[in-house]
């Protein structure tokens, strides 16, 4: 299950992808347009800077950029750096691997053929999904207007 922060980041980083070749965005405008609490966000976008996904300006038109197209960032790319791996168990992941602490044998265990399709049919879809298309997907009509 995808946890709060990486919903957060997935949701801002489309948002930031829909603005591509704007000018930077403050993390109080996409906290407010988002309803995303600002604290909370600027945890993230702290951690999506340290990785390479985002950068920022600083004074009075600073904010966030994509650092890449948004055809270039996938979504898969963003839970990893928020939420770790992608797969169920530590025993299936390819990036953190590990035996899990209650298996007896990692080679007669029965669950771990599952978990490990299941990683891969989930890491297919994320890692083919790009900001880029996720933001161009029907928006919701503004309720406002």
């Amino acid at each position: 299950m995808l946890s709060r922060r990486a919903k957060y980041a997935l949701r801002a980083m489309i948002y930031l992808a829909d603005r591509r070749g704007a000018a930077p965005v403050s993390v109080r405008d996409i906290a407010h347009d988002l309803k995303i609490p600002r604290p909370f966000l600027e945890q993230i976008f702290s951690e999506l800077k340290r990785s390479n996904l985002l950068i920022s300006t600083r004074g009075n038109q600073g904010g966030f950029l994509l650092s890449r197209s948004p055809k270039d960032i996938n979504l898969a790319e963003i839970i990893r750096h928020i939420d770790g791996p992608l797969a169920l168990a530590p025993c299936a992941s390819q990036t953190a691997f590990q035996q899990c602490t209650d298996c007896v044998d990692l080679h007669i265990c029965q669950l771990r053929p599952a978990l490990i399709a299941a990683r891969d049919a989930t890491a297919k879809v994320l890692e083919k999904t790009t900001l880029a298309q996720s933001a161009a997907e029907k928006k919701p009509p503004n309720l406002s207007e």
